[in-house]
């Protein structure tokens, strides 16, 4: 593992389906310090109040929310414009973020951001979204937005958690073949956020490395053009 250089990678941490921001900071807190001590993570509730039962009921406390509704076959989503306008509103208003952290809903749409915003359908007014972490991730089946969503490959590198019995670990699977730079973790369990085994937080290690460095050239890089005209500038005096 690379030494910790430079700021950490800072997150929007995007929860699943009727949970919360609170909620989800407990499921992400399973992973261990050497992990969660190299992230900035910001949790965020979703828009809307949960529109029926939670399935985390009698497990985590409410309230609970979700990002936007569907039809039964989840081919058609309703507040879904306003669920785009109020993430960007909150990462006009606490950003800039370097990438998302979905789980469940909340992984569909992290996935989805980034060719929204290379679209521009979606978060025009914040940074570009540059790095996802996919927990129990899919596709959006609503055409209406995975047009633009998929239009292009996934350019960001990202890093995607899929659970052998997980309900939507087929639909992960697709989603990896939009990314151009996937990393994986395999776990047994379900929909869940797994806990890291020895492998698993390798591998998530090394994707922080990988992003950490990226930020530091990048940062780095934006410095040049300030060193290189005080260079000029003091030739020229001389």
């Amino acid at each position: 593992m690379a030494a910790d250089s430079g700021r950490k990678p800072r997150l929007l941490c995007l929860h699943g389906f009727r949970t919360s921001g609170e909620v989800m900071k407990k499921q992400i807190h399973k992973w261990p310090e050497s992990v969660l001590s190299r992230l900035d993570l910001v949790y965020l509730d979703g828009p809307s109040p949960a529109q029926g039962k939670s399935n985390v009921e009698g497990i985590f406390d409410p309230p609970y929310y979700e990002w936007f509704q569907t039809n039964q076959d989840q081919t058609v989503y309703y507040n879904f414009e306003k669920c785009l306008d109020y993430i960007e509103d909150f990462m006009v208003k606490n950003g800039p973020f370097d990438g998302l952290l979905g789980f469940s809903q909340g992984a569909y749409l992290s996935a989805a951001l980034p060719g929204l915003q290379a679209q521009g359908v979606a978060l025009k007014k914040v940074p570009k979204i540059k790095y996802l972490i996919i927990v129990s991730g899919a596709k959006m089946k609503d055409m209406t937005w995975a047009e633009n969503a998929y239009a292009t490959p996934i350019q960001c590198p990202s890093l995607h958690v899929l659970g052998k019995e997980d309900f939507l670990k087929t639909f992960g699977e697709e989603l990896l073949e939009c990314c151009v730079d996937p990393m994986i973790i395999h776990h047994p369990k379900g929909h869940t956020v797994p806990r890291l085994d020895e492998e698993s937080l390798s591998t998530i290690l090394s994707y922080i490395d990988k992003i950490q460095k990226s930020i530091s050239e990048e940062e780095s890089y934006a410095d040049v053009p300030h060193q290189n005209g005080k260079q000029m500038n003091d030739k020229a005096i001389a």
